[in-house]
Parts: structure tokens; sequence; C-alpha cells
């Protein structure tokens, strides 16, 4: 079961490089496409040159985010927070493959149709799934990882407005400056926090991993078999050995149960 999470886990990772990877490759095939000038989106529209080369890998990327949200859930544990954050991640795989495939936005200067009018409600659907799985990630954390959600949540507020402006330009045939790099900015964002989730993630897999071979370890060592039979067990306390002792000081007898108790099984640690 480890290796199935981990394996999901690893996903998060992929997905975000296959989006990128997509951006790229499209961005480079699209003849006279600008990065810094064009959105992203354009290279999803009806008349966009490379829109059938993206179709199999934004379906292939949905695949692989939904497969990271599975991840997120079993390892969530008892964390309603991590597991709202794949509810939220699961919306985002869906939505983030109905609208450019089915609801692209319009290239530039081409009168909308109705598919495309559709286009920026199904956005708004989209970025609200991410901007909870990236508040329910931060209230699932609270060492570093949150203040880093926290500042991601900004970046997309900001990038967002700031790119929404773009959309009349792009609807009348008018110039975008630094739209494509505004909007590559937000999206990137993203990818990178659901990059760093995962690796979180997984750390947190590998460390209870190691717990758990630790503490199997101990118990094989303190078992009455590899230790002298004794009616005494230690327990490690933060400055001293503690010693707890069954024999009764009242009775002067054992306890009913001849063969030896252990209340505590841990890595001895030298008397202090």
């Amino acid at each position: 079961m480890k290796k199935i999470r981990e394996v999901l886990l690893l996903c998060g990772i992929t997905s975000s490089l296959l989006y990128a990877g997509t951006d790229l490759v499209a961005g480079t095939l699209y003849a006279g496409y600008s990065f810094i000038d064009q959105d992203f989106s354009e290279l999803w529209a009806f008349e966009s040159p490379v829109r059938q080369l993206l179709l199999p890998l934004v379906v292939m990327y949905g695949a692989v985010l939904l497969g990271f949200a599975l991840g997120v859930w079993l390892s969530a544990g008892r964390s309603r927070a991590l597991r709202a954050t794949a509810l939220m991640l699961v919306g985002d795989a869906i939505v983030g493959v109905v609208t450019p495939v089915f609801f692209p936005a319009p290239m530039h200067g081409v009168q909308p149709t109705f598919a495309n009018t559709l286009h920026l409600p199904l956005t708004g659907v989209n970025v609200v799934f991410i901007l909870l799985s990236i508040g329910f990630g931060a209230a699932a954390h609270r060492n570093w990882f949150r203040p880093y959600s926290i500042g991601t949540i900004l970046i997309l507020l900001a990038f967002g407005i700031i790119g929404g402006t773009a959309a009349p330009a792009i609807a009348t045939n008018l110039p975008t400056p630094w739209a494509g790099l505004e909007e590559r900015i937000l999206i990137y964002a993203y990818l990178l926090w659901v990059a760093v989730l995962a690796i979180v993630l997984l750390r947190a897999e590998n460390g209870s991993a190691r717990r758990l071979n630790s503490a199997t370890f101990n118990n094989k060592t303190l078992t009455p078999q590899n230790e002298a039979i004794s009616d005494r067990t230690y327990m490690v306390a933060p400055t001293k050995l503690v010693d707890f002792s069954f024999r009764s000081s009242l009775m002067g007898e054992r306890l009913s149960d001849s063969r030896p108790k252990y209340t505590t099984v841990g890595m001895y640690g030298s008397k202090n």
C-alpha cells in the first residue's frame, strides 16, 4: 500500500512537469506565438494550429492529476483538511480538462462563439478549486508549507486580477503586452505548489516508514526471548531512565501473570 501511495504522490510532480512541457512544446511549434504577450489559453483556441496536439496531452494531465488527488486522499489519514485538498484537486482536474477541450478561449480578433463565452465562467470555477485546494493544503500543515501556500494564493489573486484585464483586448484584436507572462506566472505558481505538496507528502511517507521500521526493530529486541527474564521494564524519560517495578512492595508477591510484561517499548538510551 505504501508503494502505491508513493507512486500516486509522484503523479503530483509528473502532472506539473507535463503541463509545463505542454506549454513549452506547443508555444514553440506555434509559428509567431509570443510566450510574453499572448495568453497560454490561446494555444487551445479552435483556430490554433497546435490544438490537436494539445488535446491528448491535457487529457493525460487530467488523469495524472486525478492520480495525485487519490494519493493525497490515501495519505491524509485523519486530516480532514488534507482530504478536502484531495477533493479540490479532483475538481481542478475535471474542470481543467473540460474547459480547454470543449470551451476554449477565443483567438485574437476572432468573434467569440457560445463555447468561447463559457470559457471565462468555467475558468473562474477552476480558480475556485485551485484556491481552495491550496487553502486546505495550508490548513493541513503548520510548518513552513503554510506561509508558502498563503504566498501562492496571494500571487494567484494578484496576477489573476491583472490577467483578467487582457480579455477585452483579445476579443477586439488589440495588443496584449505582457499578458502571456502574467498568465504564466499564475499557472506556474500553482504547478510549483502542486509539486511541492507532493514532495512534502512523500517525505512524510518516508519519515513514517523509518519510524515504523525503528519501532519494529525495537519490538524485536525487547522480547523475553532476547532479554534475560526479569520482572522490570524501563521507559526512557527526557532526562533520566525511569524504573518501573512490577514487584509489589506491599504484598511481596509477583503479579498473577508469571510471564514478564513490558509497559513501553523503545530504544534504550544511556543512563544519565
